[in-house]
């Protein structure tokens, strides 16, 4: 039941037409995707603002869980946990790396590590939980 790529990015696009963020990939537990930066969304000083880059690792986490479980609109975001690590490129985009640590019945919980694109240090790390709907929950069986 998971959804493609293109069905993602399709959903995404339709949805949520304000982000920025597109899918580069998506596999079972997992995804990369891409938040390309303006310059609206830099702090003083050339750097990333954090909703940006908080906001980029959500989008990661959601993407993710449609590629596992499908296409579900209502899974909602219960906790994100973030650290920044470094000051992200402001020239560049960030790129997040997403893995689903454990996919249950009413809950998805998953890590995010984001960079600069083209730049293999971390930015920053994101742990976040997901609510998942009973719909959910019986596509997976």
């Amino acid at each position: 039941m998971a959804a493609s790529k293109e069905e993602i990015a399709a959903f995404i696009a339709a949805e949520f037409p304000q982000t920025r963020v597109r899918v580069l990939e998506v596999g079972h537990k997992s995804c990369r995707v891409v938040h390309d930066v303006g310059e609206g969304e830099l702090r003083p000083g050339g750097t990333v603002a954090g909703p940006v880059m908080m906001a980029t690792a959500d989008v990661a986490l959601y993407v993710a869980l449609h590629g596992t479980v499908g296409i579900e609109p209502l899974t909602v975001t219960t906790d994100l946990t973030f650290h920044f690590m470094r000051k992200p490129a402001g020239d560049k985009g960030i790129v997040a790396d997403c893995r689903l640590l454990k996919v249950g019945k009413t809950l998805a919980i998953g890590e995010v590590t984001l960079f600069s694109e083209g730049d293999p240090e971390p930015v920053a790390h994101a742990v976040g939980t997901y609510a998942l709907p009973p719909a959910a929950h019986r596509r997976q069986k």
